[in-house]
């Protein structure tokens, strides 16, 4: 398993965020993006909890945000070097950024996902 502190990982996070179109970031709603050490099943690479929204209704309010996990240790031991560290965060912060806009796995796979 390759070595990246948590502090060069979050780094590594908050630039693939930064690839994302402003367009796209401008209409994310009550969403919040973190990074832990240890996915809850091994192979989960990051994992999106909350409502899309597309699903949302005149009935969301007041509702604690939306989170997205990207899990440090799962990523890391799937990877060989630095670069393949950078592109499966990439890969993963897009994936699950595309469930909070209410884009399903089989889409995602087929956009190479």
């Amino acid at each position: 398993m390759i070595e990246i502190s948590r502090e060069e990982f979050e780094d590594l996070v908050g630039e693939a965020l930064d690839t994302v179109p402003p367009a796209l970031v401008a209409h994310m709603r009550n969403v919040v993006i973190v990074v832990e050490d240890d996915a809850p099943e091994r192979g989960l690479l990051g994992l999106y909890q909350g409502v899309p929204l597309t699903e949302r209704g005149d009935w969301y309010a007041g509702v604690l945000p939306d989170h997205i996990s990207i899990y440090r240790n799962e990523i890391l031991r799937i990877c060989d070097t630095p670069h393949e560290v950078v592109e499966e965060v990439r890969i993963t912060v897009v994936h699950e950024i595309a469930h909070h806009f209410g884009i399903d796995d089989a889409r995602l796979h087929e956009l190479g996902y």
